[in-house]
């Protein structure tokens, strides 16, 4: 399946840049804690992906699909908490802020296709 070999490629891209970005930010005390969260929830998008690709049934997909969602719209929360709070450079918050909105909107409509249903409440 091409869509999938895709999407563990830009999700493993995503959590590289995630690194570089918890690299960059400034040695504070506040930044290592909001960057620690941040590394933990970018980097586990993508390995819970590849998870959930593997996984061996659909209930199994489905679940594993859901921690995903979870990960991805949790990065989306440390990164805006990052930018709001002015820890890092704006300027290079705001490209990962887009691409972790965008594998979300991927992940919840993924999760829709697979529980058959229409509604964003529902997932």
């Amino acid at each position: 399946m091409q869509h999938g070999k895709d999407l563990k490629q830009r999700t493993r891209q995503f959590a590289l840049r995630i690194i570089r970005l918890y690299r960059s930010l400034p040695r504070t005390e506040e930044s290592h804690i909001l960057g620690k969260q941040l590394l933990r929830s970018g980097t586990s998008v993508g390995a819970n992906y590849r998870a959930a690709c593997r996984a061996r049934s659909k209930a199994e997909f489905i679940a594993k699909l859901g921690i995903v969602l979870e990960e991805s719209d949790e990065t989306i929360f440390w990164l805006e908490l990052l930018k709001e709070a002015g820890v890092g450079n704006s300027e290079s918050l705001q490209p990962l802020i887009k691409e972790a909105d965008e594998l979300t909107s991927i992940f919840v409509a993924s999760l829709r296709t697979a529980k058959g249903i229409a509604s964003v409440a529902e997932v």
